[in-house]
C-alpha cells in the first residue's frame, strides 16, 4: 500500500505556538488561515488534519464540521480524550460530522498526557487507568459502530444501559471511522492491537523503530511516526535555517517544551525528551535532529535534510515497518506545500521502483 501522509493544524498562523507558555496561547481558531491551509493540504496530496485537543485550542469537532463546509476532500483526524465525554456522545458527534462531510472524518485517541490539564476536565486519573478507561470507551463507541440495535455495557468507568442512536457513520468508504492512538508505552501498543487501526509513536532511528513496530504489524495494524520536517532544496538550505530557527528559540531563553516534558506522565513524551538530553550529538542520524525539542517539545524531532534526503528518510522507515506519517514543520503551509511538490513525487516514484 502507498505510504499516507497526515498533518497537524495545531500551529497555523503561529510556526512557534509551542514555543510559548500555556497562558499565553489563544484558543480562538484563525479561521481565514486555517481554511487556507486545509485547501493547501488537499492540493500537496495530504490525507488527513490533525484536530488537537487541549485548553489552548478550540474544540476540535465543532472546528472540523465548521472546516468541512469549506473543503471537498481533506479528512479530519478529531484528537478525543475518552475522560470528557461519554462514548455515545462522542459517537453521535462523529457520526453527524461524517454526515455533513460525506465521511471526511477519523479519530486519534489520547488517554491524557498531562495530569494538571486533564484536571480542568474533571479527570484525575492516574496513566494506567486511563489506558483502562480508554479501553472500556472504544469498546463501547465500535460497538455503535458495528451497527447494534442497543448498546449495553456495565464496566469500571462507564455503564450504558440501552444504548441507542439513530444517526449512523456515513461514508462511501468505511462502515465506521479509521481509529488512531498515540502512545509509546506497552499498554499503548496493547490497546491499539485491541482497537485501533494505527499506532502513532514519536520518531527515533529507524533500527530502534524496527523492535516497536515488528509485533503490531504482525497483528495486522499499522505503526505511523510523529515527526517534523525541515526540508529545503538542498541539505546546506536546511541546516542554515535549522541553525537559525534555533537562535531564535534561544533568544527567548525560555525551554518549553523541557518544561512540559517534565509535568507530562507521558511515556511517549518524556522518552523523547530523554533522546534529546542523553544522545551525545543532537542528530540521531545525519537526517533526525533533536535540536528543536527543548524549546518546542517532543513533536518537535524533526527530519532535516535536502528533498533527496527527506524522501530517502522516509523510505528507510518504510523499510521497518512504518506506513503513516503525521508531520509538523515552521512554518507549516510552506513545509507541506514544499512536501507535496518536491518530496511527494520522489516517494511515490521510489514505491514504484523508479
Amino acid at each position: 500500500m502507498p505510504l499516507r501522509f497526515h498533518w497537524s493544524l495545531s500551529q497555523v498562523g503561529d510556526k512557534f505556538r509551542r514555543a510559548k507558555a500555556t497562558t499565553e496561547m489563544s484558543g480562538l481558531p484563525n479561521l481565514d488561515a486555517q481554511i487556507e491551509f486545509c485547501r493547501r493540504a488537499e492540493e500537496s496530496g495530504i490525507d488527513s488534519l490533525l484536530m488537537a485537543f487541549g485548553f489552548t485550542r478550540p474544540e476540535p469537532i465543532t472546528l472540523s464540521a465548521a472546516l468541512g463546509m469549506k473543503t471537498s476532500k481533506i479528512k479530519f483526524m478529531v484528537a478525543c480524550r475518552p475522560g470528557i465525554l461519554s462514548p455515545t456522545l462522542f459517537v453521535q458527534q462523529v457520526n453527524t460530522v461524517s454526515a455533513v462531510t460525506n465521511g471526511r472524518i477519523c479519530i486519534n485517541l489520547v488517554a491524557g498526557h498531562t495530569p494538571h490539564e486533564l484536571r480542568y476536565y474533571g479527570d484525575f486519573l492516574g496513566h494506567d487507568e486511563r489506558y483502562e478507561r480508554t479501553d472500556e470507551f472504544l469498546t463501547i463507541c465500535r460497538r455503535f459502530w458495528n451497527g447494534h440495535t442497543e448498546v449495553n455495557f456495565d464496566g469500571k468507568y462507564y455503564k450504558i444501559e440501552n444504548g441507542r442512536l439513530n444517526a449512523p457513520f456515513v461514508s462511501p468508504e468505511r462502515a465506521s471511522p479509521e481509529i488512531y492512538l498515540g502512545g509509546n508505552s506497552e499498554l499503548a501498543a496493547e490497546l491499539a492491537i485491541k482497537h485501533a487501526h494505527c499506532l502513532w509513536r514519536f520518531a527515533d532511528k529507524p533500527e530502534s523503530v524496527r523492535a516497536h513496530v515488528a509485533p503490531l504489524v504482525a497483528q495486522g495494524i499499522e505503526v505511523g511516526l510523529l515527526v517534523s520536517i525541515l526540508a529545503r532544496p538542498r541539505r546546506d538550505q536546511a541546516l542554515h535555517d535549522a541553525s537559525v530557527m534555533i537562535e531564535r528559540l534561544r533568544s527567548q531563553a525560555k525551554q518549553s517544551g523541557k518544561e512540559f516534558a517534565q509535568k507530562t506522565d507521558s511515556v511517549a513524551f518524556r522518552s523523547t525528551l530523554a533522546l534529546a538530553e542523553t544522545n551525545e550529538s543532537e542528530w540521531l542520524t545525519p537526517w533526525l535532529w533533536t535540536g528543536a525539542i527543548p524549546y518546542l517539545g517532543s513533536p518537535a524531532i524533526a527530519i532535516v535534510g535536502g528533498a533527496e534526503e527527506v524522501a530517502g528518510a522516509i523510505m528507510k522507515y518504510r523499510d521497518v515497518g512504518i506506513s503513516q506519517f503525521l508531520f509538523m514543520g515552521w512554518p507549516d503551509i510552506d513545509e507541506m506545500t514544499f512536501f507535496g511538490r518536491e518530496i511527494l513525487p520522489l516517494i511515490r516514484e521510489r514505491e514504484q521502483g523508479v
